[in-house]
């Protein structure tokens, strides 16, 4: 099978090219990239007017599978992951019961096989049950599959834990996925200490906590050498300590997401719980903080985070709500629309930061376009704009602040393997 995209505006971000050229896509790879190239037996997709580049590679989502599954499955989150113009995902272990053994990672694995139209890469619990104890096999579960080794959702507590568990991963050159929380400073915290916490009348949740941890964690990386990579980064304090460790050689990588750079803690007000994070929104100086980040290479790339819960959950008090929102498909609009505006980003810059700069965080594959690599593609439309309308949805679930808003850009079609998955 072999398709022609003829016409297209082509991106390829890790080498910085942008060009106007055909590309061919033949046995699932990308067969030829030229100005202009003709093939009698490939089927001819025509892109005037269109962006061509890589699939996005979202290293932080949760996929709710298994225990889960009315939130969202492996096979609907990789739909809206595919809507997204997203074609890796790497899952997060807080399932029920959590993915900590070898036997838990094989059945993502073998799902994922199955039902899934996007690559899905599992993560491995740091802890046994995620309970923050002991430490799970770690070393199995990366010999059966696992990327990543990460309790998030929750803190590492235990100081020596921690220490032991990125030992242990160093040998096997795995990266550890911190969640930064020091949750003797947030239980009952529902969103960020600051004016919106006070004018709610709520216990607000400090930047400390985070900070806390992801100092601690650095130190560690530093002493023993263990891969970390820094996961939704929020808070001022912490890009500079990022910063900081990064200059003294710490193999430490980081994240942020797209809420944290288009939204602050005042979409909180009249308790709305589709603005309700963890960590938390911050104000407009931490999100300064974080473009800066960007900028200067500091956090090397942007994740959705995506956390998909019922509407049910979500239609409680604010205390209660569950944290996150759904993110596989606003992802790429606010990407190229609010974030590379404010940012001053060319759109290379913008698309690197959720392609070969993410695979590169976790040394995955993907996130390029080369001749003879995977054509995982993304056709995107520049010019449509559009309302988003969470009913309309590919994820089971519509827990979004961003319903109503008006964006530009909209996703044409997604390849995986050269199969369209999407449009």
């Amino acid at each position: 099978m072999k398709t022609l995209i003829k016409h297209a505006r082509i991106l390829e971000p890790a080498a910085m090219e942008d060009r106007a050229a055909d590309l061919l896509i033949e046995d699932g790879r990308i067969a030829d990239i030229g100005l202009v190239l003709s093939d009698g037996e490939a089927e001819i997709v025509e892109a005037e007017g269109l962006w061509l580049f890589p699939g996005l590679v979202d290293i932080h989502s949760h996929l709710r599978e298994p225990g889960f599954e009315k939130k969202e499955t492996i096979a609907s989150g990789s739909r809206a992951a595919a809507a997204g113009g997203i074609t890796s995902v790497v899952c997060m272990a807080n399932t029920s019961p959590p993915i900590d053994s070898p036997t838990a990672i094989e059945f993502v694995l073998d799902r994922a096989e199955k039902t899934a139209c996007v690559r899905v890469y599992p993560v491995g619990a740091l802890t046994k049950g995620m309970e923050g104890k002991e430490m799970a096999p770690i070393g199995a579960m990366i010999d059966a599959g696992a990327v990543a080794i990460s309790d998030d959702g929750r803190g590492v507590m235990d100081s020596y834990l921690m220490l032991r568990a990125m030992q242990y991963a160093a040998v096997f050159n795995a990266p550890i996925i911190s969640h930064c929380e020091e949750m003797n400073l947030t239980e009952g915290a529902p969103i960020n200490e600051g004016r919106m916490s006070t004018t709610l009348g709520v216990m607000g949740w400090p930047r400390e906590a985070e900070t806390i941890q992801a100092g601690r964690d650095m130190i560690l990386s530093l002493k023993t050498g263990a891969r970390l990579h820094i996961a939704h980064v929020s808070a001022a304090e912490t890009v500079d300590l990022i910063r900081y460790y990064k200059a003294k050689g710490a193999p430490v990588t980081a994240e942020t997401a797209p809420h944290y750079l288009t939204l602050t803690d005042d979409a909180t007000d009249g308790f709305n719980a589709n603005a309700k994070m963890n960590p938390p929104l911050r104000t407009a100086e931490d999100q300064e903080a974080l473009f800066e980040g960007l900028r200067d290479g500091t956090i090397d790339c942007i994740a959705t985070d995506h956390a998909p819960h019922t509407e049910a959950e979500k239609d409680q008090q604010l205390a209660a709500a569950p944290y996150g929102i759904v993110g596989f498909e606003t992802l790429l609009p606010l990407l190229l629309g609010p974030i590379m505006e404010r940012a001053g980003f060319e759109p290379l810059e913008a698309l690197a930061l959720c392609t070969y700069k993410s695979a590169r965080a976790l040394k995955l594959a993907g996130g390029e376009l080369r001749v003879g690599g995977p054509a995982d593609l993304v056709l995107w439309d520049p010019q449509a704009e559009h309302v988003v309308d969470s009913t309309q949805f590919l994820s089971k679930s519509r827990n979004t602040p961003y319903n109503g808003w008006k964006l530009k850009g909209r996703v044409k079609a997604t390849y995986v393997g050269g199969d369209k998955v999407f449009g």
